[in-house]
């Protein structure tokens, strides 16, 4: 009995295959908690970078997946999810703003930190092909590190740029960035220092080792 054929298109639009893939963490997100307020200056900022970020990467072809909170309620979907940030009166709604969703782009809903844990994100960079993530998002102490932890664990190159992260403080961010740094051996060269094309040749089988070479 033959194997049965893998399906290689999982949605029509997007590249069926890409070495790299921009991954962001919970940037669609109402910030109505404890912190929200403090942390919405910084999400704004990470945003518009974010932003200029994507727009480059999806002119090579690279696709973005977002891994998003569900805010522990499990029948939502990540339509509803980017409805009520961008309809209601939230304080996020400016973030979603600027990074609301394409028809092109991927998405899956992770009910723990990483977005990694329990979804279907595995399944989806196989498919893809992918090798390289640019992992950005908020907030970078608690999801963000949480998802590069898994990624580092999956033999991921691991790219996170420090102008694309999100914490209440400064101080925050910047200790989780060094340590994504120092332990999972992770690029935090900001994101207008990535060259793209040395990016999806390092991502590519035999592309290389050193994660450092994909940074001006």
């Amino acid at each position: 009995m033959s194997e049965p054929t893998k399906n290689r298109d999982l949605h029509g639009y997007v590249p069926d295959e890409c070495p790299v893939a921009l991954l962001l963490v919970d940037v669609i997100n109402d910030l109505e908690f404890e912190g929200g307020e403090a942390l919405l200056p910084h999400a704004r900022r990470m945003a518009e970078r974010i932003a200029a970020l994507k727009r480059r990467l999806t002119g090579h072809g690279v696709p973005t997946i977002y891994a998003n909170d569900n805010f522990g309620r499990w029948r939502s979907d990540f339509k509803s999810i980017v409805q009520h940030c961008l309809d209601d009166d939230v304080r996020g709604k400016p973030v979603a703003e600027l990074l609301r969703p394409g028809e092109d782009d991927y998405f899956v809903l992770k009910p723990k930190y990483s977005g990694f844990y329990s979804t279907s994100l595995d399944v989806l960079l196989e498919y893809l092909g992918v090798r390289l993530l640019i992992i950005a998002g908020m907030a970078t102490e608690m999801c963000v590190l949480f998802t590069a932890h898994d990624a580092f664990m999956r033999d991921y190159y691991l790219f996170v740029p420090g102008d694309c992260v999100a914490s209440e403080t400064p101080e925050r961010a910047s200790q989780a960035l060094e340590q994504m740094r120092r332990v999972l051996e992770a690029d935090i060269s900001p994101s207008d220092k990535l060259d793209i094309r040395r990016l999806l040749a390092l991502g590519a089988p035999h592309g290389g080792k050193h994660r450092q070479r994909a940074s001006a």
